[in-house]
């Protein structure tokens, strides 16, 4: 699966538990199954990154659609959108400026390992949503 398909494309926090939960409840509520998953420490993760000059610094999460790379809150109300239901309606929001919906943002981000802790390694995806990670052996599946 290539990112630079019409599928999102979100990466995360691999060893963050609370961004595991969320990428999870994704997962289950994606019913289409678009999302497409990379953990920012990946391979992959670093090549897309590197690709749309994002920093490595890991207090974000990003989703990237349409040739475009959303950050932060941003992201977090993209894929509210794109998960539809309910759940597009939280993308109203987004009408808040930036600067203070990533105010509450980053104070999650910066206390998330205290919160709810972190684990030693990425997450790995079982094999009923395994295609839906990339990797990067030979490059981006």
């Amino acid at each position: 699966m290539s990112a630079q398909e019409n599928n999102p494309v979100l990466l995360f926090d691999g060893i963050c538990n609370y961004c595991n939960k969320w990428i999870n409840f994704i997962i289950r509520h994606d019913s289409k199954k678009k999302f497409r998953f990379a953990a920012l420490q990946s391979d992959a993760g670093k090549k897309l990154l590197k690709q749309y000059s994002i920093s490595e610094k890991k207090e974000s999460v990003v989703l990237i659609y349409n040739g475009q790379a959303h950050i932060k809150s941003t992201a977090y109300f993209h894929v509210c959108f794109h998960l539809g239901g309910i759940y597009a309606l939280l993308f109203a929001f987004i009408i808040i400026p930036a600067y203070i919906r990533d105010f509450y943002y980053d104070i999650i981000a910066r206390n998330r390992y205290k919160w709810w802790g972190k684990k030693d390694s990425c997450m790995i995806p079982t094999q009923d949503i395994k295609d839906r990670f990339l990797y990067t052996a030979n490059g981006i599946n």
